[in-house]
């Protein structure tokens, strides 16, 4: 068998020809031989040039040309200038401490303040063990993360790693699986699936943002990505990192019971502060008629725009309206798969499901209204109702929704890049926006509706509060500027707000766990949800409770419910 590859003629190539000379030319390097013309061919189609880069003009010489094909990886790490990639002390120390006993199976925690610069600390500890000839795997939560990222990666290693997702094309996937088992691809960043590739020589594991809900899996195969990786990293006998602002609960007892080791890193970067807190009472400062931001909030922001900073309003709910009504026949648009409320996108103009995806339009016959049509009450604000009033109350500043909706894998470089310019000085967004951006000018940030996202049945609900406000205020103040966090509440518990906002998450954590022992919940007693569906909802009721009946007779522990499902 033979493998074939058929490429374009790169010298008729005249517009990639041009950029090459210009390389070239600022390199000066001469003659264009074909030799230096096919190395710099090679480097501009895989995108080996980023731009920042500081390339030592010495290292071009001929014989390294004439190798490069054989030592890639090598070769590229030369030509990157790292003596400009300093770690802080602290940095370092805990770079050490992740370098420590990974020659073998070892689960360490990697915990770090928003902006301490957890990432680079990582990255060093994976350089290391490519320069000993191994692979490595970051995992990462969400894919619109990846291309954030994928920069900071080629800024540090100087080579381009292997995206994995779900969105990636079959003929991609063929390469990758080819390029692993060939040892030619060192690093792969991908989702979830990515844990079940062919690694020849893996030789570590960094699961980023190991606290985040997105690593488990729903459907099909049942399972958490983030134990399934400790799982593979135990089969492989390398070391695995977890990294994260604030762990999860389960990782954080495991640390209690010293099964991980853990490192901190507790300043950030050049030593920026973190934001300050302020509470806007809405029982002083009352919202207007269909307004959702409070005179008090929009004085603090427009100081904020007088002095150059950017803003963030948040508010964790998509579309235009979370709930749709007709004020006729007083019924409620409500999803036919999830008996959940259907949210309205006035943008897309039609009602979507956020759970299963179901889609319809805004228009339905109504039985109490004579003309025969439903007359709609929209209840409630999403990102885009907010967006609206923005641009009402600060029209002469630009304005972007900043939520999965939006960030697209076309348009999210362009507005990432428009952001980090301050091209776009007020931001509203969801939670996508709190994982892992980094904006210069952000300084202020304005929490629209914690009321609500602190309601809840989820025995995670308190833990999942730490850990996104923990990362969302860690967005703010990252340069070193004042910076300060708005709550606008009714609830006055300044101690509620104190807890999900304190420096150590720990603290917290600590507490979380005396109260879930207290009170036998997981971790330290595990639950086994049974979940029964019938069309029958009455036939459904009374075989729930005779389920019930049976299993008290049946087993040794404690039964709750039956009750309703949430969705």
């Amino acid at each position: 068998k033979m493998t074939g590859v058929v490429w374009d003629h790169f010298e008729k190539n005249q517009k990639k020809n041009f950029l090459i000379k210009k390389i070239f030319k600022k390199l000066n390097v001469q003659p264009l031989n074909k030799k230096t013309i096919k190395f710099m061919n090679w480097f501009s189609e895989y995108n080996l040039i980023p731009k920042g880069m500081s390339l030592k003009l010495h290292l071009l010489s001929s014989e390294a040309i004439e190798n490069f094909q054989k030592k890639e990886y090598e070769f590229y790490n030369k030509l990157i200038d790292h003596e400009k990639i300093t770690l802080t002390k602290d940095q370092q120390k805990v770079s050490e401490e992740l370098l420590q006993k990974s020659d073998k199976f070892r689960v360490h925690l990697l915990q770090g303040t928003t902006g301490s610069g957890k990432t680079i600390v990582y990255f060093n500890a994976i350089k290391k063990k490519i320069d000993l000839g191994y692979q490595g795997l970051i995992l990462l939560p969400e894919i619109g993360l990846t291309s954030e990222f994928e920069k900071k990666f080629i800024e540090y290693f100087g080579f381009n790693p292997a995206i994995w997702h779900s969105g990636i094309s079959k003929k991609r996937k063929k390469i990758i699986w080819s390029g692993l088992a060939s040892k030619k691809i060192k690093v792969v960043i991908g989702a979830r699936s990515a844990l079940f590739l062919p690694f020849k020589k893996l030789g570590i594991i960094i699961v980023d943002e190991e606290h985040d809900q997105s690593f488990k899996q729903d459907e099909g195969v049942i399972y958490n990505a983030r134990d399934m990786a400790i799982s593979r990293a135990h089969f492989e006998n390398i070391p695995i990192n977890l990294v994260t602002a604030v762990p999860s609960i389960e990782t954080y007892e495991n640390i209690k019971k010293e099964k991980y080791s853990f490192s901190r890193l507790i300043y950030r970067y050049q030593n920026a502060k973190l934001p300050s807190y302020e509470i806007i009472n809405l029982q002083k400062y009352k919202l207007a008629n269909q307004s959702w931001i409070s005179s008090k909030t929009y004085e603090k922001v427009k100081y904020h725009l007088q002095r150059g900073d950017q803003i963030l309003f948040f508010l964790n709910r998509r579309g235009f309206s979370p709930y749709v009504l007709c004020k006729n026949c007083l019924k409620v648009y409500s999803c036919p798969n999830c008996s959940i409320n259907l949210v309205y996108h006035k943008n897309k103009k039609n009602l979507l499901c956020h759970y299963c995806g179901f889609k319809t339009i805004l228009k339905r016959e109504c039985k109490r209204n004579i003309s025969g049509s439903c007359q709609f009450v929209f209840s409630g604000p999403g990102v885009e109702r907010i967006s609206e009033e923005v641009n009402k109350l600060f029209p002469t500043y630009k304005s972007i929704i900043f939520s999965s909706d939006t960030m697209n894998k076309k348009s999210s470089s362009k507005i990432l890049k428009k952001i980090f310019n301050n091209e776009i000085q007020i931001l509203i967004g969801t939670q996508l926006i709190s994982k892992g951006f980094h904006f210069p000018k952000l300084n202020c940030i304005v929490v629209l509706d914690i009321d609500f996202s602190s309601l809840g049945h989820d025995l995670r609900g308190g833990e999942k509060n730490l850990q996104l406000y923990h990362q969302l205020s860690g967005r703010a103040g990252r340069t070193g500027n004042p910076s300060t966090v708005y709550f606008q509440t009714y609830n006055l518990k300044q101690e509620t707000i104190s807890k999900i906002t304190n420096e150590d998450p720990f603290n917290f954590l600590d507490q979380e766990l005396n109260l879930r022992k207290k009170n036998n919940l997981p971790p330290y007693e595990r639950f086994i949800s049974l979940i029964l569906t019938c069309s029958n909802e009455k036939k459904l009721e009374s075989e729930s409770l005779r389920l019930r009946d049976y299993l008290f007779k049946s087993l040794n522990g404690r039964i709750l419910g039956p009750v309703n499902a949430s969705i």
